[in-house]
C-alpha cells in the first residue's frame, strides 16, 4: 500500500499562474480521493526584476480547488534561471514522500492507477538528446557525464543503459524534468541544490564547452536520483506521460501532437465559466482554446508523421503564425 504522499508545482504570475487553473482543475477532477497535500509553490524574493506574485482570481481559484499556496525564496537563482524555482521550493515543502509535476501539465486520470515506489525515485522520459552537445575536439558523452558522477563520487558504470551504444545519449541516465518524485522532501531538495549549485559554480573542466541553461535542473536530476538508488522508470509509472498525465509543454503542440482524447479533456476541463473567465486573459488559452484557432492549427498538422525534433514542430505552428505562449 503506498503511503500518502504531497504534490506539488510553481506557481507564478504570467504564463504558469493560467497554467496553474488547468493544472489544479483537471488535478481535482481526475483525483477526487487524493488524500494527501496539493501545494503550489510560489516564488519571493529580490532575484526578480518584476512582481511574481499570482493575481487574486488565480489566488482564488486554486484555493477554492483546494491547492495549498507555499511562498517560498529565491536565494540562488530567479529571474536568471526560473527553472531553478523546482529545486528552490524543496525547502519550503513538507518532509515526506512527494511528487512534483511541471505546471504545464493536464491530469487525465488518477494517480492512483501509477505504482509509486518512493524508495526507487525516478523521473520523466519524455526527453529529447539535448545535452551534452560534445564538440568536436573536445569532451565525448562518456566524459562528460563520468565527470559528474566522480564530483559527487558517485557510481558512474551502474547508471548507464548498456543495451544503447557507447557516446550515443541514451545510453546515459537523462530526465526530464517534467515530473520526479522521491521519498522525503527535505533531502531530495537539499542535495538537488547542492549539485546543481556545484555543478553551475564549480564546473567540471569536462563541462567547458557546455551550456547549462536551460538544462541545469536537467543535468543535476539524474545524479540526485541515482544516488537515492533510483533510475529508469519501469512500467508501473507508464500512466505518467500517458494515460494519467500529459505534460503538453505549450499549448499549441497539445493541439499539434496530443490525442483526440487529450484535446477533448483539455477543452471539457476550461469550459465552465468559473475557469473560462479567467483563463480568457490569457492570450494563448483565448486563441487556441475558446476561439477554436487550437483544432484550426490541429487540421494542418499530421500526427501521424510529426516531426523527429520537437523544433521542428515548433516552427510549423510559427508559420501557422500561432505559436502562443
Amino acid at each position: 500500500m503506498q503511503p500518502d504522499y504531497n504534490v506539488f508545482f510553481i506557481v507564478q504570475a504570467g504564463r504558469l499562474e493560467y497554467e496553474a487553473l488547468i493544472f489544479a482543475a483537471s488535478f481535482r477532477d481526475a483525483n477526487p480521493d487524493f488524500k494527501g497535500r496539493l501545494i503550489a509553490a510560489e516564488p519571493t524574493g529580490a532575484k526578480w526584476s518584476t512582481p511574481v506574485a499570482i493575481s487574486d482570481p488565480v489566488r482564488r481559484f486554486l484555493t477554492d480547488h483546494g491547492v495549498e499556496i507555499l511562498p517560498f525564496e529565491n536565494r540562488h537563482f530567479g529571474e536568471s534561471y526560473p527553472q531553478g524555482n523546482k529545486i528552490e521550493a524543496m525547502a519550503a515543502l513538507p518532509a515526506g514522500p512527494f511528487v512534483f509535476f511541471d505546471t504545464d501539465t493536464l491530469f487525465l486520470g488518477p494517480l492512483s492507477q501509477v505504482g509509486f515506489d518512493f524508495n526507487r525515485p525516478s523521473a520523466s522520459m519524455r526527453r529529447e538528446g539535448t545535452w551534452p552537445e560534445p564538440q568536436l575536439y573536445g569532451a565525448d558523452y562518456t566524459t562528460i557525464w563520468k565527470s559528474l558522477y566522480d564530483k559527487f563520487g558517485l557510481n558512474f558504470d551502474s547508471s548507464l543503459d548498456k543495451s544503447q551504444y557507447e557516446n550515443y545519449w541514451q545510453r546515459y541516465l537523462y530526465f526530464n524534468a517534467g515530473w520526479f518524485f522521491g521519498a522525503d522532501a527535505q533531502a531530495f531538495g537539499k542535495r538537488f541544490m547542492q549539485y546543481a549549485h556545484a555543478i553551475r559554480w564549480d564546473t567540471p573542466d569536462e563541462l567547458a564547452s557546455q551550456s547549462l541553461d536551460p538544462w541545469l535542473d536537467q543535468v543535476a536530476l539524474p545524479l540526485v536520483i541515482h544516488s537515492f538508488g533510483g533510475g529508469r522508470p519501469g512500467p508501473e509509472l507508464a500512466g505518467l506521460d500517458g494515460e494519467v498525465t500529459c505534460h503538453y509543454r505549450a499549448l499549441p503542440l497539445l493541439y499539434a501532437r496530443e490525442s483526440d482524447a487529450v484535446v477533448a479533456r483539455l477543452e471539457a476541463i476550461c469550459a465552465p465559466q468559473k475557469i473560462k473567465r479567467i483563463l480568457r486573459l490569457h492570450e494563448p488559452a483565448r486563441k487556441l482554446i475558446y476561439q477554436r484557432k487550437g483544432v484550426k492549427l490541429r487540421a494542418k498538422i499530421d500526427r501521424n508523421a510529426l516531426p523527429r525534433r520537437e523544433s521542428m514542430l515548433r516552427n510549423a505552428i510559427r508559420r501557422e503564425k500561432l505559436w502562443l505562449r
